[in-house]
Order: C-alpha cells, then structure tokens, then sequence
C-alpha cells in the first residue's frame, strides 16, 4: 500500500492497559461465541487511536 498525497494516517497506542484491554476481549470472545478473526481487530481499533486527515496545498 502506497501513501497519498494529500493524507495522513496518525497511528497511536491509547493510554488504556493492556491487560484490560485483552481481558475485555476474551470476554467478548467467550461471552458472544464470537471468532477470533473477528476479536482480534475489534481490539486492535479500541486499543489504537486511527486518525485519518485530508490536506491540499493552496495555490
């Protein structure tokens, strides 16, 4: 994947613990009979901070 001109994707960890975090998913995992292929980037989108921004040059 190739970076556009134009945006700029901002990843960063949240200030959550881990262990939280990774316990809140087993949880959902076992609570909701949900797949691990499902969990696991459900887990990763609350635990990152995704920003996704948009700039153009002035002419």
């Amino acid at each position: 994947m190739l970076p556009r001109t134009g945006v700029t994707v901002d990843i960063c960890p949240r200030d959550l613990p881990l262990a939280l975090i990774g316990t809140a998913g087993g949880a959902l995992a076992l609570w909701a009979d949900a797949p691990a292929e499902i969990v696991v980037p459900v887990a990763l989108l609350i635990v990152l901070d995704i920003r996704i921004r948009r700039w153009s040059r002035r002419a």
